[in-house]
């Protein structure tokens, strides 16, 4: 099948938010979409609690194992671009526990971008060799781990 219309993904709970509440659609760089749509996200979800924080990121990373691999099988693609709720819950990942300010919102931005299209290993291995719903959370999950150790030592050692 081909991807999905506007009015699938948005009259279907489990598609709108694996389309990264319709980031997905853009045709252009999707994954860049997705992650600009993890940016409100992030900026409500940074007013908890770190620990709430971490629960709720928690929370949607496991969520995204059936939602990634509920629409891969409906749109019969491994991996689909328009799929971008891993790289929503990579983001927040990516941002877990660092400081709120623009400046790290924007380095996390664009490390976690450059982490996901690089994919360098363990990212890469990942992406090749762990499948379905699994598969598509665990690669963006990695980059944004790495991505969320780069931004804490920095922010440890540095103030901005």
């Amino acid at each position: 099948m081909a991807e999905l219309s506007a009015r699938q993904v948005f009259t279907h709970p489990v598609h709108l938010l694996a389309y990264g509440f319709g980031a997905g659609l853009i045709p252009k760089a999707p994954g860049t979409m997705g992650t600009l749509a993890a940016i409100p996200l992030y900026i409500l979800l940074s007013l908890l609690d770190p620990w709430l924080y971490g629960a709720a990121t928690l929370a949607a990373f496991v969520a995204g194992v059936f939602i990634c691999g509920y629409t891969a099988r409906r749109l019969g693609i491994e991996d689909p671009k328009s799929v971008v709720w891993d790289e929503v819950v990579g983001f927040l990942i990516s941002m877990a526990f660092v400081p709120y300010s623009l400046v790290w919102i924007a380095a996390g931005f664009v490390l976690f971008r450059l982490l996901d299209i690089l994919k360098p290993w363990p990212i890469r291995w990942l992406d090749r060799h762990v499948k379905d719903g699994l598969g598509i959370m665990l690669d963006d999950a990695a980059a944004g781990l790495a991505v969320c150790v780069i931004l804490n030592l920095t922010a440890h050692f540095i103030r901005v």
